[in-house]
């Protein structure tokens, strides 16, 4: 698949204090790669630090970039993105998701909810778009089950 046929997706990733975002954030690079998306990672610097560790040689996550510089490139720039998945465990992580939302309506839109209080969270989205709710903190299983079958990807047995 060359460059130009290659999908856009935007991965929007909130404070990383859940763990399970940070190693979903990396699987989630891997599925795009395989199904031919470019992904872009945008977050805060603590969770483009995490990433960068867990992925020093950039096998999955190979651009990254701050949330404010996201916002700045789809309204200044016009970047578009066939498909945004914004990750939330909070109302801030709401917030950001509902401003990606609004800043790209015509990108398939799914919200990631996750966390101890993911369904009081997920009562907060006030957008259109698909919602994957799963209470993971720990044990990123059941979220990435979840996000297979909504994106249609083949879920392991690992």
């Amino acid at each position: 698949m060359t460059e130009a046929e290659e999908k856009k997706a935007l991965v929007v990733l909130g404070c990383p204090e859940v763990p399970v975002q940070n190693s979903l954030a990396v699987f989630t690079a891997y599925q795009l790669r395989k199904n031919g998306y470019s992904p872009l990672i945008a977050g805060n610097p603590a969770v483009m630090k995490l990433l960068m560790t867990s992925d020093p040689e950039k096998h999955y996550i190979s651009t990254m970039t701050t949330l404010e510089k996201a916002v700045e490139d789809i309204t200044d720039k016009g970047e578009k993105y066939e498909l945004c998945l914004a990750f939330a465990h909070s109302d801030a992580g709401i917030s950001y998701a509902a401003t990606m939302r609004y800043l790209l309506p015509e990108a398939r839109f799914i919200t990631i909810v996750f966390g101890k209080e993911a369904e009081a969270i997920a009562k907060l989205i006030e957008y259109e778009g698909e919602t994957i709710v799963e209470v993971a903190v720990h044990n990123p299983m059941s979220l990435r089950k979840k996000m297979s079958e909504v994106l249609g990807w083949a879920v392991s047995k690992n």
